[in-house]
């Protein structure tokens, strides 16, 4: 396998998260169990064989390596890719696409979906994508993939399983789905991004950016630009339920080890063992 890209990898229960994310430099993620990727700011050749990408907005960081992947899987005799993203943005990135096949002289075959808060999507038989309002400076969204599970309507429990089998057979709906938030991707936001959706607060694995934590960041100005600070996850210690939550998108201004000493000094015991700074 080529190794072209920066990659740092993380097992979490039946789930491995792959990425690298650095604010103004490149943000890029892959599930290989869950068959999706999130943002296309770059393309590592071991991400090639997933075919389905959610990116939450167009930066650069976060878009531009999209026809490089999209290439690649051409050059591969791959099938076009499916790639998400907000529905105002599609247009523009359609041009962009349709600038680069006249300059590469490569076609550049894919379907760009365009999404809208609200909107529930149907990845595989167990699982959902829910797309989520976010708060950037561009148009911006994020998205939470739920587990999909049916569970015996409450009106049947304490039934014989012949008795719920004759139910069955005879047409009659013994079950109901069930969604269980699975992971949470925010993209570039401000706090509302969060505040907004509980289901943020209670999936399993919350993968979100951080991008500033000094004193001197001022808070109003961070959250202007649509980014978070590490002031805002104290202030909502209590809320978070996740059992991974994962911060990412770092400012190039400042360095890691200062950016965790900052994250052990200010945060709550019982949130700081839930947390893993992604830099």
């Amino acid at each position: 396998m080529i190794d072209n890209l920066p990659l740092t990898s993380l097992r979490h229960r039946a789930l491995t998260i792959e990425g690298y994310s650095r604010g103004a430099v490149q943000s890029y993620w892959r599930i290989p169990e869950l068959k999706l990727g999130f943002e296309l700011g770059g393309s590592p050749w071991s991400f090639m064989g997933t075919q389905t990408f959610f990116v939450s907005h167009t930066h650069l960081d976060h878009l531009a390596a999209l026809p490089v992947y999209v290439a690649r899987r051409r050059m591969m005799k791959m099938a076009p890719p499916v790639i998400y993203l907000p529905n105002q943005v599609v247009d523009n990135v359609h041009r962009m696409l349709r600038a680069w096949q006249r300059l590469d002289r490569g076609r550049m075959h894919c379907e760009l979906v365009g999404v809208e808060p609200g909107e529930m999507i149907e990845l595989s038989r167990e699982h959902r994508v829910r797309v989520i309002s976010t708060r950037h400076t561009v148009p911006s969204v994020g998205y939470i993939v739920y587990d999909l599970r049916k569970k015996l309507k409450p009106e049947y429990h304490g039934l014989s399983g012949d008795r719920i089998r004759d139910l069955r057979l005879s047409g009659t709906e013994v079950t109901r789905e069930v969604l269980s938030p699975l992971v949470c991707f925010t993209g570039d936001t401000a706090p509302a991004g969060l505040d907004d959706h509980e289901d943020v607060f209670e999936s399993q694995i919350l993968i979100t950016e951080m991008t500033f934590f000094r004193p001197e960041h001022r808070r109003e100005k961070v959250h202007k630009f649509g980014h978070m600070h590490l002031d805002d996850f104290v202030e909502r210690a209590e809320r978070f339920h996740n059992e991974l939550i994962i911060l990412s998108h770092l400012s190039t201004r400042t360095a890691a080890a200062a950016a965790r000493r900052a994250l052990q000094r200010h945060l709550p015991d019982h949130l700081y063992r839930r947390v893993r700074l992604w830099a």
